[in-house]
């Protein structure tokens, strides 16, 4: 391969801007056309198999979802239409950046990803165990978790690749303050608490749109593990949290977490002094309290890991009546990416599969390709419009994608034109008694531990503008000086 001094596509030619996906207007949805962002998407969905790509180590578990308050004024879903109803749910614990074998008590984030499967059919929440992520554009999305995998030429992890690329992307600061904090290292799965993450949407009957955020706050408090004692048991134990999970629904011992929203109008949006579909950033509760939706209790253990755990297949892109996406970037990025690695990694027709196919009815024109289950429709029509009465036809009802006005010319806008990397992780850092500051520094001076001095400096420099004390005593411990 003849290599070149100038980034491009596959096909050669050169790439302007790889650091921001197309968009209609600065905060609009990302655009189809942006050939290299799909181009980068598609081809990171393919590259390993067979595990996935993230998230690859995970357990979970059955369930039930309850409604405990009405919520009609913001959605007309089926599944919330009536107090004390019950929809099933399969919720997917996970890490992130490790692989099948790896230790269940890595520092890193928890995949939290949730598939209620409804009358209406399937809807999948992903999120994690953070309200925030590193990253605000999708488009980034490969390049991160490229620092947080293998090096390629010596296949081991590299603190100066993850360093390197926080460095350089300062938006991460708010979740890297989350990850090594005393929070970074949950006791297992049942012991922490869950977001949506991303900003979703709610319509109602009157097709009023409401921007949400979902949290779930774990009934049965918050426990993390020690440094050292996550670094013995990931010797002892790398399965410790998929066997606490499994072993306290063994003994009855079923898990919650109550269900809530964050709520923010469109019109609250438009005039928000920062940007709402940025999962770098979270929305004030004192501003956007929380509202009680339900709870989910975890209380079915798995009948066979492959075919539950490890063929499960979540994607944003499945919404139902009364629920919506929103123009996050990272989330609009998911939307495409999450589908098509579950149609690279299971296959084309990985819905089919008990553990993801709907509890509802469902019918449409999709025939053949591999590991084709079912009858394959029989002898009925494969296309649409046709003449036959009984062949399956649109509702013609609101689309659950609800149609939004799209403004602003198509181009690739500097998602980093908003520079207030440090206001939020700076609230965070002093929301922090003094044991947890020092539980924070110790960890992330840990992870610095062989990285070069450049990358180091570059990186004390951001701590220093989040919190001169942070910066300061993040030095100190790491043992240089920052420079002027």
């Amino acid at each position: 391969m003849s290599m070149s001094k100038n980034l491009t596509g596959a096909n050669g030619a050169p790439i302007a801007d790889n650091q921001n996906s197309r968009t209609a207007g600065p905060r609009g949805p990302v655009l189809l056309d942006d050939f290299n962002l799909v181009e980068k998407l598609a081809h990171f969905n393919r590259e390993n198999i067979p595990e996935r790509r993230v998230h690859a180590k995970g357990a979970a578990a059955h369930g039930t979802f309850t409604v405990t308050k009405d919520i009609s004024k913001y959605s007309f879903a089926k599944l919330f239409d009536t107090i004390g109803k019950q929809t099933p749910v399969f919720l997917r614990f996970s890490t992130v950046g490790g692989e099948r074998g790896s230790a269940d008590t890595a520092r890193d984030p928890r995949g939290f990803a949730l598939k209620f499967y409804t009358e209406e059919g399937n809807w999948d929440i992903v999120g994690n165990n953070t309200p925030v992520f590193f990253i605000r554009d999708s488009i980034k999305f490969p390049d991160f978790i490229h620092t947080q995998k293998r090096d390629p030429k010596s296949n081991l992890k590299d603190a100066n690749m993850m360093w390197d690329f926080w460095s350089h992307s300062p938006e991460a600061l708010h979740q890297v303050t989350i990850l090594f904090s005393d929070r970074g290292i949950p006791d297992g799965f049942r012991f922490m608490h869950g977001y949506g993450s991303h900003t979703y949407s709610l319509i109602n009957k009157d097709g009023v749109r409401t921007w949400v955020k979902w949290h779930y706050r774990t009934q049965q408090g918050i426990k993390n593990l020690d440094p050292a004692k996550a670094g013995e048991l990931a010797g002892s134990n790398p399965d410790y949290a998929t066997e606490d999970l499994f072993n306290a629904i063994e003994r009855k011992e079923f898990p919650r977490w109550n269900v809530y929203i964050q709520v923010m109008t469109e019109e609250q949006a438009r005039t928000y002094k920062e940007n709402p579909f940025d999962v770098t950033k979270v929305w004030s509760q004192k501003e956007f309290p929380l509202h009680e939706v339900g709870y989910f209790e975890l209380n079915r253990n798995p009948e066979n890991y492959f075919a539950e755990v490890e063929q499960a297949a979540f994607a944003p892109s499945n919404v139902v009546p009364g629920t919506g996406l929103s123009p996050d970037k990272m989330l609009q990025g998911r939307v495409f990416a999450y589908a098509d690695a579950q149609r690279y990694r299971v296959g084309t027709n990985y819905q089919l599969l008990p553990i993801n196919a709907p509890k509802c009815p469902y019918a449409n024109h999709q025939r053949d390709g591999a590991m084709r289950l079912d009858s394959n429709g029989g002898g009925s029509l494969n296309y649409d419009p046709n003449s036959n009465t009984d062949s399956p036809k649109q509702t013609n009802q609101r689309e659950p994608l609800f149609p939004s006005d799209l403004s602003g010319a198509a181009g690739q806008y500097d998602h980093r034109t908003d520079e207030d990397y440090y206001s939020q992780p700076a609230a965070l850092y002093k929301l922090m008694n003094k044991e947890q500051k020092e539980l924070l520094i110790s960890n992330l001076a840990a992870s610095m531990q062989g990285v070069k001095e450049d990358i180091l400096q570059r990186a004390l420099a951001h701590f220093v503008k989040i919190d001169p004390e942070y910066g300061q005593s993040l030095a100190a411990k790491v043992g240089i000086k920052i420079k002027a």
